[in-house]
């Protein structure tokens, strides 16, 4: 994957070798100390064989003057970095630990703090199950982190021996008693996340020459916790007495719902904040000042309605929720307290953007913080209130950080974020990056981004690959590694990606348009996107390829099996028979909430096999258990025996099936990234361009 076709850029970018786009350093999460001085964020790099990847710690500079430096250092890589109100750094991390009891044990996760004053990490704290999700509070020196618990253990102790005892007598085995029982690409049981809290006082802080510092004693402040914290990150008030946390429930026939609760830490006594049957609570945040917690609402859709997500508030001393920005119509996310705790900033996806927005708490009134053409996350404020920092991504750059003047937006309008220098070089693009924007049929605005490679011209048309999202509640507006167009781009292809009804950032109503009935607008609105990119006399028409994966998958498919347009499909993680998928995937009782039988019935692509004589590429991961394994083989077999394209009476195929047996929903490990990209670019190839022989041959390893 190195030469791009028909003319395509001379200029090498990282994007035209895989081993060199799989090493480029990747940046995720952002901290900020107490007093404003410093920022942390972590940077993801190859390991030394490249076959996997390790994060580290990072400083950055809060005023853009002195170069980022790294932090920590190890081969187990370092996470869930949180500063003490003291300027102290924690994180976890697997690395060895030299006061260890057992160091013939395989290490999990402990709790490190790396000191202020440049002094060597430390371990301050561990448990045999591995700690995570740290948080401590803003006024005290009170931290929690979560860690799982066996569902017999009577102390910490018990847990330690069942653990082993189950490990020694290699017993993999989970009785359930409810639902779930797995989520997106591993097994829920027979543990289960508890939340700990623990004092971190100046004898484990700065210990005094010992045999062995001291640890933080951590306690269960939720030993019944059982489902109740599954992919949730419980929160610290700011006087570490409390924890806020959405709590899990079961209810009747498998479904889950959700409670908002607060519980004492002294006492563990917990008290129900927010009891919504109408709706599902995340992310919730308490105000400096100890008196709000603000929280995500998104209310409980059926098949005939969408859901929507909504800001609310309630005091965390109990009364009557509040909702924010009523009129607002965009999904809020991400919610970060004001140090005043007189509103909020949130990003929201916004028209192919996700910029940040104020939020008064008083009115609710809402303002836009940035101009970029970006997505932003990891949203931190100063402790004066007046700036604040955060990620910026786009398709024109991946994550990195940028200061945000937010004074000035608050007076004057929206500001562009200052880039800080990132521990992470600039990425050279191979192309440009333009707007394709059309009507619908029904008078609805539809827009995509166009990736487009240099030199692409009426003298030089691109191939154009319709590239589809996943979600479906979700939108093309950010850098992804997983899902880059830019490598495609640098074989030549022009790369559209469009935001079809179900998509985000366009209001409620685009959102229902597609709801409960995925193959009508969304397939339309792809069409016409499609459609309107064909018109300019940089695209060749008569070269065009479709992919998408997980909901992008499902599209893949309904479009191999409603249009003949394409020369060829690729359909990664793919929802295939909906009638089959619904009780299969791991949230069985929210895709109850989305499509009624009749419309999965109406909806399901297994049923237009016949009408596909596309030659399609299937990938699958055998523990992606969002979108079963099943999918995918049940695809596989009807394209060969049921599709206009059958196998040969020799068991010849122009489809193609690409398995993996230990990659998930997204295929992340590098070697099989590169796997991945190389047998999509033959596949496409051979299909759009018409190669044959050695140029449309993927990578020799997936052949054996």
């Amino acid at each position: 994957m190195t030469t791009p076709p028909d003319g395509g850029p001379s200029a090498a970018t990282p994007f035209h070798d895989l081993d060199a786009y799989v090493a480029l350093p990747r940046l995720s999460g952002l901290v900020l100390s107490p007093d404003g001085s410093r920022l942390v964020t972590a940077v993801q790099t190859l390991d030394r064989k490249r076959t996997a990847y390790v994060t580290a710690l990072w400083e950055v500079d809060p005023a853009g003057e002195r170069p980022a430096r790294r932090l920590t250092r190890s081969a187990k890589s370092e996470a869930s970095a949180a500063f003490t109100p003291a300027g102290d750094l924690l994180f976890t991390s697997a690395r060895p630990d030299p006061d260890a009891q057992d160091p013939d044990e395989d290490p999990t996760p402990a709790l490190w703090l790396l000191p202020a004053d440049g002094a060597e990490a430390r371990v301050v704290a561990d448990r045999t199950a591995g700690l995570g999700g740290v948080q401590v509070a803003t006024a005290a020196p009170t931290v929690l982190a979560v860690s799982d618990v066996l569902p017999s253990a009577a102390d910490a102790a018990d847990d330690d021996r069942l653990r082993k005892a189950r490990k020694e007598n290699k017993v993999s085995a989970i009785l359930h008693t409810g639902y779930p029982v797995r989520y997106w690409d591993h097994d829920l049981g027979p543990a289960s996340p508890h939340a700990f809290v623990g004092t971190l006082g100046d004898d484990v802080a700065a210990p005094l020459a010992g045999e062995r510092d001291p640890r933080l004693e951590l306690s269960d402040v939720t030993p019944d916790a059982r489902i109740a914290l599954l992919e949730h990150s419980p929160a610290l008030s700011p006087d570490g007495r409390t924890v806020v946390t959405p709590w899990n429930r079961a209810v009747a026939r498998g479904v889950m719902r959700m409670h908002l609760v607060a519980v004492d830490v002294a006492t563990g006594e917990r008290r129900v904040l927010v009891d919504d049957e109408a709706a599902d609570i995340g992310h919730a945040v308490v105000s400096p000042d100890g008196r709000w917690v603000a929280y995500a609402r998104e209310t409980v859709s059926t098949p005939e309605q969408a859901p929507a997500v909504e800001l609310w508030v309630v005091p965390l001393t109990g009364g009557e929720p509040r909702r924010l920005a009523a009129d607002w119509d965009r999904w809020p996310s991400g919610p970060v307290w004001l140090p005043s705790s007189d509103g909020l900033l949130v990003v929201a996806d916004d028209d192919g953007r996700a910029p940040v927005f104020h939020v008064e708490l008083s009115t609710g009134a809402v303002t836009r913080v940035t101009s970029d053409d970006a997505a932003f996350s990891d949203v931190q404020v100063s402790p004066d209130g007046r700036t604040a920092y955060a990620l910026r991504a786009s398709y024109e750059a991946p994550a990195h950080p940028v200061r945000l003047d937010l004074a000035a937006a608050l007076a004057a309008g929206p500001v562009a974020g200052e880039p800080l220098r990132s521990p992470a070089p600039d990425v050279a693009l191979p192309g440009r990056l333009e707007e394709v924007v059309t009507t619908a049929a029904d008078g609805t605005r539809v827009r995509a981004w166009l990736a487009l490679p240099d030199g692409a011209g009426p003298d030089a048309r691109a191939p154009l690959l319709l590239w589809i999202h996943g979600g479906p509640l979700s939108s093309w507006n950010t850098w992804s590694w997983r899902w880059n167009p830019w490598l495609m781009v640098a074989q030549g292809y022009a790369v559209l990606l469009p935001d079809p009804g179900l998509s985000t950032g366009y209001g409620q109503d685009f959102v229902q348009r597609g709801w409960g009935a995925w193959g009508a607008a969304p397939y339309t609105d792809l069409m016409a996107a499609t459609d309107a990119a064909l018109e300019r006399d940089d695209l060749d028409p008569e070269r065009t390829a479709a992919m998408g994966g997980s909901f992008g998958g499902y599209m893949a498919n309904w479009v191999a099996g409603h249009t003949d347009r394409f020369r060829a499909i690729v359909t990664h993680a793919s929802l295939w028979a909906l009638d089959q998928f619904g009780p299969t995937t791991d949230a069985a009782y929210y895709w109850g909430r989305e499509m009624s039988p009749e419309m999965a019935l109406e909806h399901s692509p297994h049923r237009f096999v016949g009408d596909i004589v596309t030659p399609v590429l299937v990938i699958h991961g055998d523990k992606d258990y969002r979108v079963p394994i099943g999918e995918g083989l049940r695809l596989w077999y009807e394209l060969l025996s049921a599709s206009g394209l059958p196998a040969d009476d020799e068991g010849r195929s122009p489809h193609r099936f690409l398995y993996y047996p230990d990659e998930n929903h997204w295929v992340l490990t590098p070697q099989h990234a590169k796997v991945w990209y190389g047998t999509v670019e033959a596949f496409l190839a051979e299909h759009v361009l018409g190669r044959t022989g050695d140029d449309a041959v993927a990578y020799p390893e997936v052949l054996g």
